[in-house]
């Protein structure tokens, strides 16, 4: 691509529940608009979360979601869903919808989504986000388990191997892992984020999420860095340096000559 030719958008698109639609939110730093600040100008970030969404939904809109690659061209696709299908069956409020999707169809899901056509047309890098920890002292309704939680996460991180075994560009950002040793925990120990379970406030779980489910500052931070990380460390070809600005800086003489001359009349 030339210094003063705008062709197709190219996109990082974020689709995902409540987690990425808050991504955005200044008062608790949102990891969105992080990797968005990281990308101006080189890769439009697209925030397509949907708060109280699960998988089954997710998988329903989807299609109606995507742009065509003549529209934009999606470079990396990240998935981040699961906080909501590992809701407790039977916890809905009212008349609600149920959020809760059973595990198996939950990894089956998350298939059908990276698989699907109007994904791979586009050819994109896929990162699969595991869901972060749940606090339960922290919830305002008992309608998650910790040990429920982590089961979701692990499908998460079987599914992207196998999908990357079978040929696809698929690597996973295990943000629950990340969350959980963040706080000291270490695997086989006593499970962080469990009713009597002790932990530090100062140092624990209650750091990086709110209310038990959603993130702080402190946990927005984590989930941009691990993702800009992963960018670099997996496909340093996509990291905001080695893209160039989709529009030539403002003291670009030779861009703007040219851009001058296609716009001259003959």
């Amino acid at each position: 691509m030339s210094s003063g030719a705008v062709d197709v958008d190219e996109l990082i698109y974020l689709f995902g529940d409540s987690i990425t639609q808050h991504g955005y939110d200044p008062s608790v730093s949102g990891w969105v608009a992080a990797v968005s600040n990281a990308y101006v100008r080189r890769l439009t970030v697209v925030n397509a979360g949907l708060s109280g969404y699960s998988t089954d939904q997710a998988v329903d809109v989807l299609p109606r979601m995507l742009p065509s690659p003549a529209q934009a061209k999606i470079r990396v696709f990240v998935v981040f869903f699961g906080a909501n299908d590992a809701r407790l069956p039977g916890t809905g409020e009212g008349s609600s919808p149920e959020q809760h999707v059973p595990l198996a169809q939950f990894k089956e899901n998350l298939r059908t989504i990276v698989t699907h056509p109007q994904v791979q047309e586009h050819g994109p890098k896929i990162v699969m986000i595991t869901p972060p920890p749940v606090d339960e002292a922290l919830l305002t309704r008992k309608n998650r388990q910790a040990a429920v939680t982590a089961e979701y996460a692990v499908q998460v991180r079987i599914l992207a191997r196998e999908l990357a075994r079978e040929g696809l560009d698929v690597k996973c950002l295990d943000i629950w892992t990340t969350f959980m040793q963040k706080c000291g925990w270490r695997h086989g120990g006593p499970l962080l984020g469990a009713l009597g379970v002790e932990q530090d406030k100062t140092t624990g779980l209650p750091t990086l999420l709110s209310d038990g489910l959603h993130l702080t500052a402190g946990g927005n931070k984590l989930v941009s860095e691990e993702l800009l990380q992963l960018i670099d460390r997996e496909w340093p070809e996509l990291t905001p340096m080695a893209l160039r600005f989709r529009l030539p800086v403002w003291l670009d003489q030779v861009a703007w000559k040219e851009i001058f001359e296609r716009r001259a009349p003959v």
